[in-house]
């Protein structure tokens, strides 16, 4: 099996990891965006105390908490900010970890695991804070549905409710048997599920424009189509682009799925992977007797089903990875499948738009936030998260880069393996686990 990503010698492909704006298909988020302007590249050098590089949440979010902090900050942006999966995710905000509460106990105790909850819940006020706070509109929502597409986890999501409730007084989380879960979602396909009250959904492209107008206000000077080629140095370093230098003491590299050959051996921690989503026409009454309360719902797939209403009454479906450098051929067709395996009835709905994007596995299923060295810090590996966690990201990476590390030290303490089997077999092998968690979901 070819890896997509890595050349004959084994070294970065750029090409193939990379596609350019042109490439991809439109969203429906573009479609919508508001606040879009258009930020030159960087011409010649450049000095500031801190420069991001990536224009996604985590690096928006950073740049934004450091200028209110008085740093001087550059940001640079390969393509346009948002461009990522910032931009192009399902608009899920979770509570919580990657992982369960059970299972962070059952790896790190339950101190660490109580202290990485309590980030996860700031980190769900932090994205309604910022949207008040900076009047970002991005049809926010609140409420989030998860299904369960097999019987045997009934007893376990009962038992997890719970759980929140007893040992964390968290009450957001009410279980869901058979019949209120198919007259929440419109749907009989799944055995129960809950209902998260304190988490939702938000137009994901519209909060990252708002973030980086709100910074920019703050004054954040931020370039698009300015790609970093090489980190050199160390106190003051150096970031190299195609059209010259930008000193700065502090460097946070954050790039997420998109990797751009800057930091290997984190590279070798993140793995990338595409991800697909459509748009529906408008439903108009049929989309709002489908889900009455308007909730956001993912199910409990290993290759998860997620969807939300839109604001304009769509139904924004996702479903389906691919591990190839190209997208399907046929993209709004590799995605309705999947919406009609949970929406039978909707096969008469006309799709308007699909797209996809890159996000980014870890094999422990938690971010990796790490201090390469002294003044370079990088955070990536949301895996369906990012909305909360990689906002959250940035601001512990500018706390730490004004000198309190703690709270980033929760997560850059926690072990990052490396996937299996170097460069010439890592990919592979997630293809395979991939595959193999995939026919599971089936069974």
């Amino acid at each position: 099996m070819i890896n997509p990503f890595v050349t004959s010698d084994g070294s970065f492909n750029r090409e193939t990891n990379l596609m350019t704006s042109s490439t991809k298909p439109p969203s429906y988020y573009e479609a919508t965006a508001i606040g879009r302007i258009d930020r030159p590249p960087l011409d010649g050098d450049a000095r500031a105390d801190v420069c991001v590089i990536g224009g996604g949440y985590t690096g928006v979010s950073a740049a934004l908490h450091l200028a209110q902090a008085g740093r001087k900050v550059i940001l640079i942006e390969a393509e346009r900010v948002g461009w990522g999966a910032s931009g192009r995710n399902g608009g899920q905000l979770h509570s919580g970890q990657r992982l369960d509460q059970e299972e962070l106990e059952r790896w790190l105790g339950e101190g660490p695991a109580r202290a990485l909850f309590d980030l996860a819940e700031e980190a769900k006020q932090l994205v309604k804070g910022l949207i008040a706070e900076h009047g970002i509109a991005c049809d926010w929502q609140d409420g989030l549905i998860g299904t369960l597409h097999k019987r045997r986890f009934v007893a376990g999501t009962r038992a997890h409710v719970a759980h929140m409730m007893e040992r964390y007084g968290y009450a957001g989380l009410a279980y869901l048997d058979r019949d209120e879960l198919a007259a929440a979602i419109g749907t009989t396909r799944y055995h129960g599920g809950y209902r998260d009250a304190t988490a939702g959904h938000l137009h994901p492209l519209n909060f990252a424009l708002g973030l980086a107008l709100a910074a920019e206000r703050a004054g954040v000077t931020i370039h698009e189509g300015t790609r970093a080629l090489d980190i050199s140095g160390q106190g003051p370093m150096r970031v190299t682009h195609a059209r010259g230098t930008i000193i700065a003491d502090d460097v946070l590299v954050a790039v997420n799925g998109y990797t751009s050959g800057l930091l290997p051996d984190t590279e070798a921690r993140v793995m990338p992977i595409h991800n697909y989503i459509l748009a529906t026409e408008p439903l108009g009454d049929r989309g709002r007797r489908l889900i009455p309360g308007n909730e956001a719902v993912a199910d409990s797939r290993f290759v998860v089903h997620y969807w939300r209403p839109s604001a304009d009454g769509r139904l924004i479906f996702g479903g389906g990875e691919s591990y190839s450098k190209d997208f399907p051929n046929d993209l709004k067709g590799f995605v309705r499948r999947h919406m009609l395996s949970v929406y039978p009835d909707l096969a008469d709905v006309r799709i308007d738009f699909a797209w996809g994007g890159t996000l980014a596995l870890t094999r422990t299923k938690m971010p990796v936030m790490r201090r390469i060295r002294p003044g370079l810090y990088t955070s990536g590996g949301y895996q369906g998260h990012g909305v909360a966690i990689a906002a959250l990201a940035g601001k512990l990476v500018a706390e730490a880069m004004v000198g309190d590390s703690s709270r980033f030290d929760l997560f850059a303490n926690l072990p990052a393996p490396k996937f299996p089997g170097g460069r010439w077999l890592r990919y592979p092998t997630l293809v395979l686990a991939m595959f193999w968690y995939g026919m599971l979901d089936r069974l």
